[in-house]
């Protein structure tokens, strides 16, 4: 049966596990703090030592936060992206690992690991910064940086809801949180909204009945989904 390596690269930590053929993981995960001087070959080399730690795989599911073409680096708002940009991040990890590897935003992958297949899914991650996915019956639609588009006033949906404004105070972080489903809803017209990430823990609000919170496990575990579409 085939097996999966699969990691979820953040502004905070790089996570993996190891997913059988049905997604379930077959060994905790493993992590590392992300270093504030990231740079391509570094986290190359740091996905390799979680992967050594873990049991064989046959191919490979990355999720990395910023846009992704074809497994080529297009930003990295959170990690660099003057490092990043350019960066065949699939194809260096293949020649690393010795196995084909997907490399998708990480959003888009969580929300592989989240969605239930039906209708129009969005999946919103909270962490050091702000991702976003949309999928129809399943299938990812075009990837959007919400992140870094207007909210209201001057602010974007980052400036409002990632790390950093959450520590400024969780209260009217979840108020800006509960303001933004509502933009959502009216921009995306979703079924079904999925929030997920690691600051989805701090999330107080009373949620509708088409808002789901995710465990952040999420992001492993649409390691197995996701090739079932990419190709």
């Amino acid at each position: 049966m085939t097996s999966t390596l699969s990691v979820d690269i953040g502004g905070t930590h790089v996570k993996a596990s190891v997913l059988d053929a049905r997604g379930r993981m077959v060994h905790d995960r493993v992590k590392v703090d992300t270093p504030d001087d990231l740079t391509p070959r570094a986290l190359v080399r740091i996905i390799a030592a979680l992967a050594a730690q873990l049991p064989r795989f046959d191919r490979v599911s990355a999720g990395f936060p910023g846009v992704v073409r074809r497994g080529v680096v297009r930003t990295a708002p959170n990690l660099g992206t003057k490092k990043f940009a350019g960066f065949d991040l699939a194809r260096a990890l293949e020649r690393k690992l010795g196995a084909p590897t997907h490399v998708i935003n990480d959003a888009d992958m969580q929300g592989y690991g989240a969605i239930r297949g039906r209708g129009v899914e969005m999946v919103i991650t909270l962490g050091t910064g702000f991702g976003s996915a949309i999928f129809e019956d399943g299938r990812l639609g075009p990837h959007l940086e919400l992140a870094h588009h207007i909210f209201h006033g001057k602010a974007t949906y980052e400036d409002e809801l990632g790390d950093a404004a959450m520590k400024r105070g969780k209260r009217s972080w979840n108020r800006e949180l509960a303001r933004a489903i509502e933009s959502l809803r009216t921009l995306t017209t979703f079924d079904h909204l999925f929030i997920g990430g690691g600051n989805s823990r701090n999330v107080k609000l009373a949620l509708p009945d088409d808002v789901t919170l995710v465990d952040n496990t999420a992001g492993i575990l649409g390691g197995v989904r996701l090739w079932d579409f990419e190709r």
